[in-house]
């Protein structure tokens, strides 16, 4: 197994490991799945979202997104309207509770990070917070050639 291969596997099963399995309205005790509450983090309470960029953003269909979005409206957690400038072009916006889910919730859970971090001994500890660093800095190096090369293509390029 290559370096890239046993970094994509382990990553993902971190994800997997760490991932918040639902997410909880602490007022209304409103609970929407994982899923829901990725969409909802999407969506703004003031600022509206079309239906069909949400479902770009996540590579499913309008109509699929319409379905996830009709059981989000029915739990009290988004409001759908059309746009009034194109009748055509549904909206969505966050409702009071949609947005304490959405600031209530990390895509990881909390708990989970820190049990984990506890069952290390110190000097793991220290070797695991130092690998993550190091993929990171990888990962930003990337993306900064990734954007340069980007522009170049675009001819955005500033400098």
């Amino acid at each position: 197994m290559s370096d890239a291969d046993v970094v994509r596997e382990g990553l993902l099963e971190l994800v997997e490991a760490f991932r918040t399995t639902s997410a909880v309205d602490p007022v209304a005790s409103v609970k929407v799945s994982s899923h829901q509450a990725r969409i909802l983090r999407q969506l703004d309470n003031e600022d509206p979202t079309m239906v069909g960029e949400l479902a770009d953003h996540f590579g499913v269909t309008p109509s699929t997104m319409s379905l996830n979005l009709s059981r989000l409206e029915e739990a009290g957690c988004v409001r759908r309207s059309r746009d009034p400038e194109d009748r055509r072009v549904m909206n969505v916006r966050l409702t009071p509770a949609g947005l304490r889910i959405k600031e209530a919730t990390s895509v990881l859970d909390i708990a989970r990070v820190d049990a984990v971090l506890a069952s290390l001994r110190p000097e793991e500890r220290a070797r695991a917070v130092e690998g993550i660093g190091l993929l990171l800095e990888g990962a930003h190096r990337v993306s900064s050639r990734a954007a340069e090369y980007l522009d170049a293509l675009t001819g955005d390029a500033t400098s």
